[in-house]
């Protein structure tokens, strides 16, 4: 419930404007509900129209991309890029290619983005894009010509010390080559303007593992401070098999928990004895599979078609990693009652505002996406680094950094928690460090 008058003058304006974009006041309501303790602290922030300033992107870029597909047909998509704020640094964010993808759910992602890359204490702006292409189904040839007319357009946009995308939902390794390719070849330059990419051309050990790697530092760190706990002997519900998925599975096992399922857009795995690991990746990173071969190949294990019975498994901790709103209000109930009380989230958004209330009111330990997400941007930002230095670093020193950025998220996000009378609230902590240090950038550039 939105009660300062300042906050609730610009939400209604945002609705005013935006109103056809339910994601994007899905995140801004969020964040904003978290903030009004803060604006009453910091009068100048009113005084200096940051709020207004800072729901409203730099820049929209949208623009078609035509290509053609193997059988020499011409096919057309949308590409955008949301450049949404520079006070702290070059605006950073992910590609997503889904068919789900509009101007929507790109502002909501940049959005998130400004105060997820403010938290991680690197000079990183916010900014998000993608296009609602699909790669599923498509050859390599196809991927390909998609990606380098999406570059084409998208190169006049982005540079090493401006804009630096990265990959998002369906862009790995794969496509970011393709995208860097193209770029270089343009430009006739070879920088740091894309992270995520390949070892042998600039990218960084551990960006693959990054998201999920962090987002199990996360949950950790704030189980030891919060609870005095730990993932030893826990059980774990995570949802999709991408990268975030995998990564957060391979690093809770290694924590000592049994991780129990996996999913995709198809429907989830259940395997009572711990998911096998080996398999999953040879199913989505060996041949791009679907998750449902993995119950054909182990024993012991059942498949179920949809993938919002995952929710329903018992746990001890929840990770989902999939995408947006895959908790809604009856999944949340169903965690508690199967005995859930540790939800972080490895997705963008993956709670809907309904989900968390369910959280709040029971006593749940629950990590927002922006923070317990953050790894991924976080060695994005390292590889930006790395380029600029013109070195690589090891695994092991990339991975240390990682873990004490996720430390430093939770210690930070309680300390603001505190500061703004809501001691041990992540949420809020997490929104209003990573908001303070935005706001004070922009008040200190003046009007822009």
């Amino acid at each position: 419930m939105l009660t300062d008058e300042y906050v609730k003058r610009v939400y209604a304006q945002v609705e005013k404007r935006d109103g056809d974009q339910p994601e994007f006041l899905q995140a801004v309501r969020e964040v904003f509900e978290s903030l009004e303790p803060v604006v009453a602290k910091h009068p100048e922030y009113e005084k200096a129209g940051v709020l207004e300033r800072i729901v409203e992107p730099e820049r929209v870029v949208k623009f078609r991309v035509a290509w053609t597909d193997d059988e020499g047909k011409v096919q057309v998509n949308r590409g955008y890029r949301v450049q949404f704020n520079s006070a702290i640094g070059p605006y950073k964010g992910g590609l997503r290619f889904h068919p789900s993808v509009n101007e929507g759910v790109i502002k909501f992602l940049g959005f998130e983005q400004i105060l997820k890359n403010s938290l991680t204490s690197l000079p990183m702006g916010g900014g998000k894009g993608g296009s609602d292409f699909d790669p599923k189904g498509k050859s390599d040839a196809e991927v390909m010509r998609f990606c380098q007319a999406f570059m084409t357009e998208l190169c006049r946009h982005i540079g090493q010390f401006t804009d630096v995308p990265a990959g998002d939902i369906n862009v790995g390794g794969r496509e970011i080559g393709y995208l860097f390719g193209q770029y270089k070849r343009i430009r006739d330059e070879y920088s740091g303007v894309l992270t995520g990419k390949g070892l042998e051309f600039g990218g960084s050990l551990a960006r693959t593992e990054a998201t999920g790697y962090g987002l199990c530092y996360y949950t950790a760190e704030a189980m030891r401070v919060l609870r005095n706990d730990s993932f030893e002997g826990k059980t774990v519900v995570i949802s999709g098999s991408g990268n975030v998925a995998i990564f957060a599975t391979e690093k809770a096992q290694a924590l000592g928990a049994k991780v129990v399922t996996a999913s995709d857009s198809n429907g989830y795995v259940y395997d009572p004895n711990g998911i096998q690991l080996d398999v999953v990746k040879d199913i989505k990173l060996g041949h791009r599979g679907r998750i449902k071969e993995y119950a054909e190949r182990v024993p012991g294990s059942e498949y179920h078609e949809g993938c919002k019975g995952v929710w329903t498994v018992p746990c001890d901790i929840a990770l989902p990693c999939a995408t947006q709103n895959e908790i809604d209000e009856e999944s949340a109930k169903a965690l508690i009652s199967n005995g859930c009380t540790v939800v972080c989230e490895g997705a963008n958004m993956p709670s809907t505002p309904e989900a968390i209330a369910v959280y709040q009111s029971n006593n749940v330990l629950y990590g927002p996406a922006k923070a317990a997400n953050a790894g991924g941007v976080a060695v994005s930002g390292l590889e930006m680094s790395q380029n600029s230095y013109r070195l690589s670093w090891t695994f092991e020193e990339v991975d240390s950094k990682l873990k004490s950025i996720m430390e430093n998220i939770v210690a930070n996000s309680l300390e603001a928690a505190k500061e703004y009378g809501h001691e041990g609230d992540l949420m809020l902590g997490a929104n209003a460090a990573g908001f303070v240090k935005v706001a004070n950038a922009m008040v200190a550039q003046g009007v822009l």
